[in-house]
C-alpha cells in the first residue's frame, strides 16, 4: 500500500476555464493568480484554505451576478 502525501490527495479545484477578473481571479475556479502559481508547492492545509476561500469568492459572486436557473455546487 502506498501513501499518498496529505497535499497530493486535494486535486486542484481547476476546471479548464481560465479567465482572470480585474482583481485577477480566475472565473472558473475562483482561485486567485497568486493561489493558481503556488497550488503545487502548497501543503494540505493551505491547499484546505485556497478551497475555502474559492467557496467563498464563487457564492459572493454568485449572490452579485445570479444565474437563472443556476444550479452550481
Amino acid at each position: 500500500m502506498t501513501d499518498i502525501p496529505i497535499a497530493e490527495s486535494i486535486a486542484s479545484p481547476c476546471i479548464r476555464v481560465c479567465c482572470l477578473d480585474d482583481k485577477d481571479v480566475c472565473l472558473g475556479c475562483f482561485r486567485t493568480l497568486d493561489e493558481i502559481r503556488n497550488w503545487q508547492a502548497a501543503d494540505g492545509g493551505t491547499r484546505s484554505q485556497i478551497l475555502q476561500h474559492c467557496a467563498q469568492r464563487r457564492e459572493a459572486h454568485d449572490r452579485q451576478f445570479p444565474w437563472p436557473g443556476s444550479h452550481r455546487s
